[in-house]
């Protein structure tokens, strides 16, 4: 490999990452590269070239996606076989990889899950063409009930196996992503001038936000380390005018806790005694479920709201709610009344991808690629208090005692990679550990993920004086 780099870089203008992915493609071209030989390290080759890690692994990352290169876990890169069909270029995850202030001007953001691309990628590039070009729903009328069906049918179709328990695709709308999901299900539950919708001590933000979109008190209920604690949960819907659990039961945001059927047994009685709605939220499950869900639990008062963002790509903001018996037509109305319904292209594409052959494949595919970074995260961070599960895209680490989470995230931040603080998954007023919650980022190559899982462990290592106390 050594060898190509004696002279400069292909061409003389133009971003570094694509003169040397031409530079890669040219030395393939004239055969100075043979199928099966291995590049160097992103880090070995950013110091030949003197430029940095982030600009060598943007081209790996297109020379990988193009199908010239092959990315093998814990071997390293390789020119891979020729491909009988050609492949077109898939675009650059930009955030992916940040450029910050270090020396080496990248940084890995780790702040939500990036999804590797296994070949989905493609699939949506040649779908999204297929309805460019004969689109089943046209694109000169407003969304209909009628129009989505097949959607939902879709819909159906993907979600079997799942916590959802039966459905029909009168069960179902369609929303731009879980938020929009959660934001419609409170729209239609919420009733009264200051509702209260009760969330886990530590949550996802997004339940708070959309509660506070719609004027709702939001009281937090103590967890612990099988989840909502039931004593807790009646002791803080008491008094107050309680209309909505919001809970993550199979993944929990940020702490990845699994409550098990007994404890959600346990909470629906109380759930039951207080009248209470649930929205299940089940965005950050990409495994199989390990127990009921709510929805097939209570389907009377449950509300179950998922999307393909952590499965397979967050860029189509696509979702679905899952209504409980008899009340969909609730949330039809919020949906209705907010935006009509998902774009007519974007629920032929929800049609054509979930009902896809092959979904559940990608879907596993993902998993499993996931699954290598979370394994390479373990083998780093082993030693010290790690929360994780092979199927969850994130860690939860506890620091030790006396550490400052904050502050950590800062000092990680300037060592270039990007995590986020047990705070901002905190109610105000709530008691915060110091604890941080670290996302698989597949969006970059499996040695720079391991190069930032070092970073952290060095600081874990040999702490900064502002870190402890």
């Amino acid at each position: 490999m050594g060898t190509i780099w004696a002279q400069t870089l292909s061409g003389d203008k133009g971003p570094k990452y694509k003169r040397v992915a031409d530079t890669i493609r040219g030395a393939v071209d004239r055969g100075q590269l043979t199928p099966g030989a291995k590049l160097p390290p992103v880090r070995e080759l950013a110091y030949q070239l003197g430029i940095t890690p982030g600009t060598v692994a943007r081209a790996y990352t297109i020379l990988t996606d193009e199908g010239l290169l092959q990315a093998e876990v814990g071997r390293g890169t390789f020119v891979a076989e020729p491909q009988s069909e050609p492949q077109t270029v898939a675009p650059i995850e930009i955030d992916a990889i940040a450029h910050n202030a270090r020396s080496d001007g990248y940084s890995v953001n780790m702040f939500s899950p990036h999804m590797p691309n296994v070949g989905q990628a493609r699939l949506i590039r040649k779908l999204l063409a297929e309805i460019a070009e004969t689109p089943p729903s046209g694109v000169m009328h407003y969304p209909s009930r009628a129009g989505s069906r097949p959607a939902r049918q879709a819909a159906v179709s993907w979600l079997s196996g799942t916590a959802a328990g039966r459905l029909s695709e009168q069960d179902l709308i369609l929303t731009n992503g879980g938020q929009n999901g959660i934001s419609l299900v409170m729209q239609a539950v919420l009733r009264g001038r200051r509702p209260v919708v009760l969330v886990e001590d530590l949550s996802y933000p997004g339940h708070r936000r959309a509660a506070e979109l719609l004027r709702a008190d939001v009281v937090p209920v103590a967890m612990d380390d099988q989840g909502l604690i039931p004593e807790a949960l009646e002791a803080a819907a008491r008094g107050q005018d309680a209309q909505l659990l919001c809970t993550s039961p199979e993944v929990h945001n940020p702490t990845g806790i699994f409550t098990p059927l007994a404890r959600r047994e346990a909470l629906l009685r109380v759930v039951r005694r207080l009248n209470l709605q649930i929205l299940e939220d089940e965005c950050y499950r990409v495994g199989s479920p390990r127990a009921p869900g709510y929805r097939m639990l209570a389907p009377e008062r449950s509300w179950y709201v998922s999307s393909i963002s952590k499965t397979l790509t967050p860029a189509l903001r696509l979702g679905v709610v899952a209504a409980p018996e008899g009340q969909i037509a609730n949330v039809r109305r919020a949906m209705e009344h907010g935006y009509f319904g998902l774009a007519t292209p974007m629920s032929d594409l929800a049609a054509a991808l979930l009902a896809h052959p092959d979904i559940h494949a990608y879907e596993a595919a993902v998993r499993d690629r996931l699954s290598e970074y979370i394994r390479v995260a373990v083998n780093v961070l082993g030693r010290y208090d790690v929360v994780w599960r092979q199927d969850v895209p994130f860690l939860w680490l506890n620091l030790p005692a006396g550490w400052r989470a904050g502050a950590f995230c800062q000092a990680a931040e300037a060592q270039g990679v990007q995590i986020r603080s047990a705070e901002e998954y905190a109610c105000r007023h709530s008691r915060v550990p110091h604890s941080v919650r670290m996302s698989v980022n597949a969006g970059v190559p499996l040695d720079m993920y391991e190069a930032a899982m070092l970073r952290l462990r060095q600081l874990l290592d040999n702490p900064p004086e502002q870190i402890s106390v």
